[in-house]
C-alpha cells in the first residue's frame, strides 16, 4: 500500500513521536510510507531523523495572528499542498490534518472541548467526516461512543523501550540531584497548576518540566502558573523542549516522573518513563487506570500527587518497576504497525 500519515507539527509533541515512529514501523514491513507536516517558525525537519520520504509544509509566523486564524491558515495551507489521489490510505494523526485532506482515517489521540470557533469546528468535522477512525486506547474508544456514535478500531501506541532502559541518566542527577520530572510543558491539559501546587509540598526535590511545543496559545495560562510560583515561593527548572537525544538520559535519571494530565489518551511520556524504570504518579482517570495499573499512582489533587510523589521517591517499589518495564516492553511499535496494516487492508 502507499500510504500517507499526516501530523500538525514538526514538534516532539506526543502525536508526532506516534506519527513517525509508526510511520517507519510501516515501513519496515514493506510498505511505501510518506509523512506530511507542517513547518512552523521555518522548520525544515522533524525534531530527529527519519527514515521514510517526508514532505513540510512551510507554515510561517504571522505576528498577531489569532487561534482561530491560525487552524485555518494551517488547514488551507496543508490542504493545497496535498493530493489525496497519489495514496491508498490517507491517515490523519489530528484535528488539522483530518480538516486538510478530506475522507481519511483519523486516530483519536484524545477528545478536547476547545472554546475557539474555529478550533472547535474543526474538532468537531474531524470526528464525523472521516471514514474510518482509531483509537490508542479503549477509554477513548468510550468516549467516542458515547458522545458521537462512532466506533473506533484501538490499536494502542508503540514506544521505544530498549532506548529508555537502556539510558543513562548519571548527569541529570549530578545536575539537578534527587529531581522529579515531567514531560509536556506547562499548559492547562498537562495539570501544570496542580503539579505546581504538589511540588510546593514538597520543595526539597527540583521539579524539571520539560517539552512544551504546542500550537494553542497558553499565555495566560503560563502567567498565571509563573505568578503562582512566585506566591508560592518555589522556582521548577522549566527546560522546554529537550534535544531527541538528550531525553531518555533525563528521563532515566529523575527519581520519579509525574504525569497529572486532565485528558490524555494514552500517555506516552509516562509509558517511556516506565521503560527507564522511574517511579510514575499519574492522575486518576479511567485511561490510566485502563493502562497503568499495577504499575503507577494515582493522585486525584494536588495534595494526594505531592504524597504520591513522596512515596515514588523514598520507597520505590520493586514490583511496580519491574511490571512497568514489563508493561512498556510489549508496547512495541513493530504491533502496532501490524495492526494498523490489518485495519488499512479491512477499509
Amino acid at each position: 500500500m502507499r500510504i500517507a500519515l499526516l501530523t500538525y507539527s514538526t514538534k516532539p509533541r506526543g502525536g508526532v513521536v506516534h506519527t513517525l515512529a509508526l510511520a517507519e514501523a510501516l515501513a519496515a514491513l514493506g510498505e511505501d510510507v510518506e509523512v506530511w507536516a507542517l513547518g512552523r517558525g521555518g522548520d525544515r525537519r522533524f525534531y530527529r531523523p527519519v527514515t521514510v520520504p517526508v514532505h513540510i509544509i512551510d507554515c510561517p509566523d504571522v505576528p498577531g495572528e489569532t487561534v482561530g486564524e491560525r487552524v485555518l491558515r494551517s488547514i488551507d495551507l496543508l490542504g493545497r499542498a496535498f493530493t489525496p489521489s497519489l495514496y491508498d490510505i490517507v491517515h490523519a494523526q489530528d484535528c488539522i490534518t483530518a480538516n486538510a485532506v478530506g475522507p481519511c482515517v483519523r486516530t483519536v489521540h484524545h477528545l478536547d472541548h476547545f472554546t475557539t470557533p474555529e478550533l472547535a469546528a474543526c474538532h468537531e468535522r474531524a470526528l464525523v467526516e472521516p471514514f474510518a477512525h482509531v483509537c490508542v486506547s479503549s477509554a477513548v474508544a468510550s468516549e467516542l461512543v458515547d458522545g458521537w456514535g462512532i466506533s473506533a478500531q484501538v490499536i494502542p501506541n508503540g514506544v521505544d523501550a530498549a532506548r529508555f532502559a537502556s539510558a543513562d541518566g548519571s548527569s541529570w542527577r549530578a545536575r539537578f540531584g534527587t529531581y522529579v520530572l515531567t514531560v509536556g510543558g506547562i499548559e492547562p491539559r498537562k495539570g501544570s497548576l496542580d503539579l505546581l501546587e504538589a511540588h510546593a509540598l514538597l520543595p526539597e526535590y527540583p521539579l524539571v518540566i520539560a517539552g512544551g511545543e504546542t500550537l494553542f496559545d497558553y499565555r495566560d495560562y503560563r502567567a498565571a502558573w509563573e505568578a503562582r510560583a512566585l506566591e508560592l515561593g518555589v522556582a521548577p527548572v522549566v527546560l522546554g523542549p529537550v534535544p531527541h537525544d538528550d531525553l531518555p538520559g533525563l528521563v532515566a535519571g529523575a527519581s520519579a516522573f509525574a504525569f497529572p494530565s486532565t485528558k490524555e489518551g494514552f500517555g506516552l511520556a509516562a509509558m517511556e518513563a516506565l521503560a527507564a524504570g522511574v517511579p510514575l504518579v499519574v492522575r486518576d482517570l479511567a485511561v490510566f487506570r485502563d493502562i497503568f495499573t499495577g504499575a503507577a499512582l494515582f493522585a486525584a489533587d494536588a495534595g494526594t500527587l505531592a504524597a504520591r510523589l513522596r512515596e515514588a521517591v523514598t520507597v520505590p517499589s520493586a514490583e511496580r518497576a519491574a511490571a512497568g518495564k514489563a508493561l512498556a516492553a510489549r508496547h512495541t511499535w513493530h504491533r502496532a504497525a501490524l495492526a494498523h496494516r490489518d485495519f488499512y487492508r479491512s477499509q
